[in-house]
């Protein structure tokens, strides 16, 4: 019985009763057109309908029938035109702009009525009821705005009311059973569900303006207006109606990105240029604006320099933008834009967690080492990067170029993984004027950048370089010739009191030779010892140069893994401490 009761409820109630909120009538029934049509007796009208762009509707028949009680007479059909209409109806089909258009002149007044375009067999197909008005004269309603939008896509519609409403108030709303709900206006106020993915821009000509919302979902199927004034009191307006459908082709970006303070953000934008010369932007939404930060041109803003980078994937059709060095004040919402189609503009949410997590990737974000040094920029991974495509670059306006890197990508060791930090070593030797600027580690895979970190290489002039305050010792590792994470030495450095002795320093030299003979001895022992095992530690690692640059992977926990490659360009060598010969 209950069974019954259930299955009669489904049958009486509404179907937005019946369906929750985020299956409306665009999931069973996606055929869109609209809901009103006005014509003057004699005159024509043109109606069109959408639908989804799959194989089958492509080839599937195209109808325009007449509602008479329960059925639907076809009054134009793909392949057929009905008597009464012959010579005054066509049906033309558009595939490749998703839509057919029904064209009807010498309007009668019985064609006044209900009509349906649709899709497949007259009522048992995939439709849309138009109701066709036909006035004995002019003037007739202005017919509302069409759009048919894909989930998740961006909507751009344009308003010009003429120069007269250059001063007043410009706005967009949604219709709704109270009244037209704010969703932007040129007073900078913004609907709360609109918040980062809304935004209006005044145009040529004066009284001309643009409204573009990203991240259509199916709640913002709709009536709208566009206008100049106040809605319902003064000015003008346009009705615009937006149906949303889903296409299952169409790419799902995210609509929220998260990352840690200090560690980094990646953002993926769809671009599909018409032109090789089409600009590609990502900018942070202000609400009044969008705010420039990078683009491909060039141009990063000040602020902003060897924090963001932009690489492109032709094969794709996408451009990546990744943000590191994140802060707090980084949280809110970013756009990728286009010069040419504002159809391909997207906003993404970003936000930032602190807490008492550290970033994945770490070292020294400050490096400052004098010219001729050797310098080390490190990179330590934890196991959870292991499987990945580790790589150091040099950051500049237009991108990072990759530096190369060997031993990447190798498998997971196994439960030794748990207690074990893997390093990727970036190499100077000697260091140059020209090596000063940004170099980036970052790990990724199959293509797919992830988390980075940034780093600052400061050259100095001379031997007398400031060191950050976190850097290793460098005079107190200088004994064995290994260089610290992070560090620099200098060939150029004199050791002090290295002159000639006088006749007075000389005088008493045999007691001092005897006191410190036997320490200096038991000192020698020592530094060959150490430098023994810094030999067999630092042997364990794979090294290649290129240029001034050396990159360097760790891999003293896995013995047994020896198998490495590299390119012909690349030069593989053993990595050998200073003072080794």
């Amino acid at each position: 019985m209950t069974l019954l009761v259930f299955l009669f409820l489904l049958a009486v109630l509404p179907a937005g009763s019946a369906r929750g909120r985020h299956l409306p009538k665009a999931a069973s029934d996606p055929v869109f057109g609209p809901r009103q049509v006005h014509g003057v007796l004699g005159g024509s009208a043109t109606i069109k309908c959408f639908y989804p762009p799959t194989p089958m509707n492509r080839h599937d028949r195209k109808y325009w029938c007449k509602q008479r009680g329960s059925g639907c007479i076809t009054a134009v059909a793909t392949g057929y035109v009905a008597a009464d209409y012959r010579g005054r109806i066509s049906l033309t089909d558009h595939p490749e702009e998703e839509n057919f258009q029904i064209h009807i002149s010498q309007l009668r007044l019985e064609d006044n009525g209900t009509f349906q375009c649709g899709l497949g067999v007259n009522g048992r197909g995939l439709s849309h009821r138009v109701t066709l008005s036909v006035a004995a004269a002019p003037p007739v309603p202005e017919a509302a705005e069409l759009f048919y939008l894909k989930l998740r896509s961006t909507w751009t519609v344009s308003c010009s009311f003429g120069q007269d409403t250059a001063a007043m108030r410009r706005y967009l709303c949604k219709k709704e059973r109270d009244g037209c709900r704010n969703i932007i206006d040129s007073h900078q106020k913004i609907d709360p569900d609109f918040q980062g993915r809304v935004l209006l821009t005044f145009e040529e000509p004066p009284g001309s303006f643009s409204v573009t919302v990203t991240q259509m979902d199916w709640e913002d199927t709709g009536l709208y207006y566009c206008g100049a004034g106040e809605y319902g009191k003064e000015g003008k307006s346009k009705e615009l109606d937006v149906f949303i459908y889903e296409d299952k082709n169409f790419p799902q970006l995210k609509t929220m990105v998260t990352g840690k303070t200090g560690s980094s953000a990646t953002f993926e934008c769809l671009y599909d240029p018409l032109k090789e010369s089409s600009t590609r932007i990502w900018c942070r939404w202000k609400g009044k604006g969008c705010d420039k930060i990078i683009d491909n041109t060039g141009y990063v803003k000040y602020k902003y320099e060897g924090r963001v980078a932009m690489f492109e994937n032709p094969k794709n059709k996408t451009v990546t933008i990744i943000l590191n060095q994140l802060q707090a004040t980084d949280e809110g919402f970013y756009w990728c834009m286009s010069s040419e189609l504002k159809e391909q503009q997207s906003s993404t949410e970003l936000k930032v967690v602190e807490g008492k997590c550290q970033p994945a990737l770490m070292g020294e974000k400050k490096v400052e080492a004098p010219v001729g040094s050797r310098v080390n920029l490190t990179c330590s991974y934890p196991c959870q990067y292991y499987s990945y495509e580790k790589y150091w670059c040099r950051w500049n306006y237009t991108g990072c170029t990759m530096l190369p890197a060997l031993g990447q990508g190798l498998p997971g060791p196994g439960a030794t993984c748990n207690t074990s930090t893997r390093t990727v070593v970036l190499s100077f030797d000697p260091l140059a004027q020209e090596d000063e600027g940004w170099y980036w580690c970052g790990v990724k895979r199959n293509s797919i950048f992830g988390e980075t970190m940034a780093v600052e290489l400061r050259v100095s002039p001379g031997s007398d370089a400031k060191h950050s305050p976190e850097l290793l010792d460098v005079d107190s590792s200088r004994e064995s010739g290994a260089v610290p994470p992070g560090g620099a030495y200098s060939d150029s450095e004199v050791r002090k009191g290295a002159g000639p002795e006088s006749s007075d320093e000389s005088h008493g030299s045999n007691t001092l030779a005897l006191v410190l003979g036997p320490l200096a001895g038991l000192i020698l022992i020592v530094v060959t010892a150490f430098a023994i095992v810094k030999y067999r530690q630092l042997k364990r690692s794979d090294l290649v140069s290129v240029g001034s640059y050396r990159t360097d992977i760790s891999m003293s926990d896995f013995e047994s893994v020896r198998d490495f490659s590299a390119s012909n360009s690349v030069k593989e060598s053993q990595k050998t401490p200073v003072g080794g010969d």
